[in-house]
């Protein structure tokens, strides 16, 4: 008989796969054509413009998912509080303060949300969130969004970290972790802010979250999915995942 947990992790890997399905199968459903122009000599022009457009199109539609409901420029100067830590374009030097470059905006704001609730715990943040208002904090988590994609210094070549990534472990009941994350870390699309950008991510932050996910100390993902995916890993594998996310 299987442990209820492993049922539990079953379930969600289900719940998630049936999820990839449907957002998969939205975007390949192609919209309808327009009809041709009357005038062939005019035709190419015209949809060689609209290639274009759709394109800028597309791209400030996606940052403007990725950024959430806040302004990222009026964030900029409301974010100067956090770039003694995180950096100007959240790019944090220091490798156990993450990366925000890139990270979805709802994201960023749950996460400071949660410092606020007490859910997470850290005396910095803790003590920052509590004097951000929500219309702040929305601006802010827009402007971080808006950056640069982080990324990694350097590809890793850790195959025991690109084996958990990339494939499922049906003997230990475990989902692969880009089926939630995408299959670079970058998450799956912008309009799915649950499971965030972790490639590019530093590793000695990466390795630290695990290892609280694990022991319980952190439990604030989506029905506790990291708490179950990570308590079978050993301190070993942690750290080769880590290894690899970051090198993403």
């Amino acid at each position: 008989m299987l442990h209820s947990k492993s049922i539990i992790t079953v379930g969600i890997a289900l719940v998630v796969l049936l999820a990839s399905m449907v957002v998969l199968a939205a975007n390949d459903n192609p919209a309808s054509p327009k009809p041709p122009s009357q005038n062939p000599a005019k035709q190419q022009p015209s949809v060689q413009s609209k290639s274009v457009a759709n394109t800028s199109s597309d791209s400030v539609d996606e940052t403007k998912l990725r950024s959430g409901p806040g302004d990222p420029v009026a964030g900029k100067s409301k974010a100067e509080l956090c770039f003694g830590c995180h950096g100007e374009d959240g790019n944090s030097i220091e490798p156990l303060i993450p990366k925000l470059a890139g990270q979805y905006g709802i994201y960023i704001a749950k996460q400071v949300r949660n410092y606020q609730a007490s859910i997470r715990t850290h005396q910095i943040m803790g003590a920052v969130a509590a004097s951000v208002s929500d219309a702040d904090l929305a601006d802010i988590s827009a402007y971080f969004a808006s950056q640069p994609m982080m990324k990694g210094a350097r590809p890793s070549s850790n195959q025991i970290g690109k084996n958990l990534f990339e494939k499922d472990d049906l003997s230990r009941m475990m989902v692969r972790c880009n089926n939630c994350h995408g299959a670079t870390g970058k998450g799956q699309n912008p309009r799915n802010s649950v499971f965030p950008v972790i490639g590019g991510q530093h590793k000695e932050y990466l390795l630290r979250q695990l290892l609280s996910f694990r022991k319980g100390d952190r439990n604030n993902s989506p029905g506790g999915v990291m708490n179950i995916t990570v308590e079978r890993l050993s301190d070993a594998e942690l750290e080769a995942l880590a290894d690899y996310v970051s090198g993403l």
